[in-house]
């Protein structure tokens, strides 16, 4: 009986220095893990207050006297008039498909007189001013990454600030004006190509006239409908401005840094445009516009 309970207590001590020894050997690991959240959580803060300081000096340079009109009317050209005709094709399509799919369940509920409404309201509220911010986003943002960021690591940027060129104020504050004035005027045209392309949907299966379809569309909009759908675009081309030339005016370690600037740039735009939409969708609900 002693001796069982001497193996007893041996055992017990075998099973707590074994433990002892995983705890102490993956306890450096568990530290490495640790500090690693806790560098992300400490990056993506900085990150945060580099582009709070980044858009307050936006703010500064924009009220100060000369502005480069000559390069803002050239911005507005190339953020614009050069993604006009993806964004025309890409809403084309989009209310085209909506009103397609669409269809049959309004069908099935004998309630396909209200497909032109269901698509307006679809496509004016969300779908379209949306889809318009993302493709800027991904063609506007990264390209604004990366043509910055290449004059960051060839040193253009620091040459215009040698001669006495204030680049901030050419580069920077032309771009984010001109998304910020031209990301609306792309979403009012989104909206009136998809609603175009819901009219050919609409008559592909069915039987609608021109005034009978838009009719209804006007009918079934309101205020609560296209004024905060159009607010929120400015804010959305206010964000892929800033967010794009962030990251390629503080572009780093060469040519790896420029891929790195626009891929990024991307991403954190089409974040911030979910977000902001979010917010405008919780506001007008507040405010019952919805």
């Amino acid at each position: 009986m002693v001796r069982l309970k001497l193996i007893f207590i041996i055992f017990l001590i075998d099973i707590g220095l074994y433990y002892s020894y995983v705890n102490w050997s993956n306890l450096s690991k568990i530290k490495a893990k640790v500090f690693k959240i806790l560098n992300i959580k400490s990056d993506f803060l900085n990150e945060i207050g580099d582009i709070s300081r980044f858009s307050a000096r936006f703010f500064r340079e924009v009220i100060k006297p000369k502005q480069e009109w000559e390069e803002f009317i050239n911005q507005c050209f190339w953020v614009g008039y050069k993604t006009l005709t993806l964004v025309g094709i890409t809403a084309f399509i989009m209310g085209l498909v909506l009103t397609i799919q669409s269809r049959p369940t309004l069908v099935e509920f004998g309630a396909e007189a209200m497909l032109p409404a269901m698509v307006a309201v679809s496509l004016v509220r969300e779908i379209s001013p949306v889809i318009t911010a993302l493709i800027c986003a991904g063609k506007i943002g990264s390209g604004m990454g990366a043509e910055l960021g290449s004059m960051r690591v060839t040193e253009q940027i620091d040459a215009m600030e040698v001669s006495g060129t204030n680049p901030f104020k050419y580069l920077i504050v032309t771009r984010v004006l001109a998304t910020t004035i031209m990301v609306p005027v792309l979403a009012s045209v989104a909206n009136a190509v998809s609603l175009y392309g819901g009219y050919l949907g609409a008559n592909l299966r069915g039987d609608v006239s021109w005034s009978l379809y838009w009719f209804q569309v006007f009918d079934s909009l309101s205020f609560g409908d296209v004024v905060p759908s159009l607010i929120k675009t400015f804010f959305f081309g206010f964000a892929i401005g800033i967010v794009g030339c962030y990251k390629g005016f503080y572009s780093k370690k060469g040519t790896e840094g420029v891929g790195r600037s626009a891929t990024t740039a991307v991403i954190v735009a089409s974040l911030l445009v979910f977000i902001i939409d979010l917010l405008v969708v919780q506001v007008t609900d507040i405010l019952g516009l919805t």
